[in-house]
């Protein structure tokens, strides 16, 4: 096998994250949840500049909280949730999993973001109670008309931010900011790391009780005092019994101050990271305009975990997938492809097709970008996907 001279994934964890929580662990910390997860939650949400944050062990259980807390925050009109054929199985897993009616579209051909005229066909003629949608590979999506749709139709908005830290629109909105709730991940490879983690943003205080609350079995103890004390009165729980009284049908999915520690390392370098990323970012379409497609980010700040581009055929994939495989850069297929067409769900729907979704599926391809590589680094790779 060809060594890999470029991965696709590289730690984010340095040798000095490494010896500071060495220093750290030596003096005999509380390693579990505690008050270093509670500063990296204070860190974030003032970072992409919500109320709140929720600190959990991955992305997937974000998303799986911010499902759960819109099901269990109000009413909803009805089941229905809309959700995105090109992203993460974990982004619509959780609507599955809860018993939800899950309707799929379309990509934008521009961001590859969910297609907001069929999403309009749809709130239109079945009411949908929820919207999930991807900022696709760090590129932001429409967020204009997302919120303007979200007006006329009132639907609860969630935000899959996972694979776009740091992004930003051109008006200076980071992403995360845009949905009811957002979830990020700090997965090895990703624009930050804490080993494994994620995150929930919210503006609402009802929203960050109840997804608090959900994180940790469905018990009170980590809500404010106010909170816990008004609830705990309210609800007549005696004081012998109240650590212990659970008010929701909760998970265990917490993350520890162990990775809290390097995340709040992580939140010192944003910045510089996604200043990197970007910088590489805007090199590959510079080098690659006209021989490939790739998404458009008008004035808008992409921020990639890896540069996704189309080719114009599977064939030619096939071809520019060998050229980079003996030149040592790491590939893969675009994200998970079109996700109608994954066993998941054709078993339980049948399965999905759309022109560009199916282009993504069949075309589709990552090269490497991380904030290590030089545009030097970027150059070379764009000729050997070019054949030079």
């Amino acid at each position: 096998m060809k060594e890999i001279k470029y991965h696709l994934a590289k730690e984010t964890i340095n040798e000095a994250d490494i010896d500071a929580l060495c220093d750290w662990l030596k003096t005999g910390p509380r390693l579990t949840k505690g008050n270093l997860t509670l500063e990296f939650e204070r860190r974030w949400a003032e970072y992409i500049g919500t109320k709140y944050s929720v600190f959990c062990n991955s992305g997937s259980s974000a998303n799986l909280l911010m499902v759960y807390a819109a099901l269990q925050h109000k009413k909803l009109r009805n089941n229905l949730i809309v959700v995105p054929s090109v992203g993460w199985v974990t982004t619509i897993s959780p609507a599955i999993q809860f018993s939800m009616q899950p309707i799929m579209v379309g990509v934008d051909e521009k961001t590859f973001g969910i297609n907001l005229d069929e999403l309009e066909v749809i709130c239109q003629k079945q009411k949908p109670a929820v919207v999930i949608y991807v900022q696709v590979l760090g590129v932001p999506h429409h967020k204009e008309r997302l919120l303007a749709l979200q007006k006329q139709y009132d639907f609860v908005l969630l935000e899959d931010a996972c694979a776009a830290l740091g992004a930003r629109y051109a008006d200076g909105t980071m992403v995360g900011k845009v949905g009811d709730m957002s979830s990020f991940s700090f997965y090895f490879g990703h624009q930050l790391s804490t080993i494994e983690g994620g995150m929930v943003n919210t503006d609402s205080k009802e929203l960050y009780d109840i997804l608090i609350m959900l994180r940790s079995h469905g018990w009170l103890k980590d809500l404010d005092q106010e909170t816990y004390d008004k609830t705990i009165k309210e609800a007549g729980v005696d004081d012998f019994h109240k650590p212990f009284t659970f008010f929701l049908p909760g998970f265990n999915v917490r993350a520890t101050d162990l990775q809290a520690f390097i995340g709040i390392r992580q939140v010192d370098k944003a910045e510089w990271v996604s200043k990197r990323r970007n910088e590489n970012h805007i090199r590959y379409a510079e080098n690659l305009k006209g021989f490939v497609e790739f998404q458009d980010w008008g004035d808008n700040m992409p921020v990639s975990i890896s540069f996704g581009a189309l080719a114009a055929t599977t064939e030619q994939r096939t071809e520019i997938v060998k050229r980079l495989v003996d030149a040592g850069v790491e590939t893969r297929i675009f994200s998970a492809g079109n996700l109608g067409r994954h066993p998941f769900w054709t078993r339980l729907y049948g399965e999905f097709n759309h022109p560009m979704s199916n282009k993504i599926h069949e075309c589709g391809f990552f090269v490497p970008n991380d904030p290590t590589m030089t545009l030097e680094d970027v150059d070379f790779i764009c000729k050997v996907v070019k054949g030079e």
